[in-house]
């Protein structure tokens, strides 16, 4: 926010499971809401995008939000008929005022780097229709293939893709600001092949 640069990436970070009163899934506290509400008190930032490719739905975060219209959310992740937290189904798009205005993109256990693809072109379309003043990036790398406690076969090529994608699209709304969170991941070397790949992504278009 002051200026020094676009983009930015706390690997330690994208908790997105911890609800405001209580704790969850690993999650003692969802840094992903703290960022969205010290962004709004001190900075004025009111169009947030948060866009989370973590295997896991990030219901922390979406249900916090649930009848926000101007957090824009965008979560592509395994079934949760299959998987942990059990929420984030296609017809989950808000509440209220905000109804229509959220994207849950559910995959089938298995699902590569074809249909992860296929589901990305669901939320760049997304984030053209609402527009933002920041992107937060949640790019939990337990949706890699290899991963011992999800089932989706991703490689660290989705997660440069998406990173890369996600800076094109916050320089063509004007901001030019993403925010990288690490998220999950339970295999060290996924860990390191996701995170690279997204730093490098990150770095490659800075001037």
């Amino acid at each position: 926010m002051s200026g020094a640069a676009n983009r930015a990436f706390v690997p330690i970070a994208g908790l997105h499971h911890a609800a405001r009163a209580g704790a969850a899934g690993f999650c003692v506290f969802s840094d992903c809401g703290v960022a969205v509400e010290q962004l709004r008190r001190h900075y004025g930032i009111r169009r947030i995008a948060y866009v989370d490719i973590d295997a896991h739905h990030g219901d922390g975060v979406f249900y916090a939000f649930e009848e926000d219209a101007d957090l824009r959310f965008a979560d592509i992740h395994e079934d949760g008929r299959y998987l942990y937290p059990g929420t984030g189904a296609r017809e989950e798009t808000g509440r209220g005022a905000a109804l229509g205005t959220k994207l849950n993109l559910p995959l089938p256990p298995g699902s590569d780097d074809v249909a992860f693809l296929a589901a990305w072109q669901e939320v760049e379309a997304y984030l053209q229709r609402f527009p933002s003043e920041l992107i937060l990036f949640q790019c939990g790398a337990d949706s890699l293939a290899g991963d011992p406690i999800t089932h989706l076969r991703f490689s660290e090529a989705a997660h440069a893709h998406a990173a890369r994608r996600l800076c094109a699209i916050a320089e063509s709304q004007g901001h030019g600001r993403v925010l990288g969170m690490g998220g999950g991941g339970y295999n060290p070397r996924n860990l390191a092949k996701a995170w690279t790949a997204v730093v490098n992504a990150f770095l490659a278009r800075e001037p």
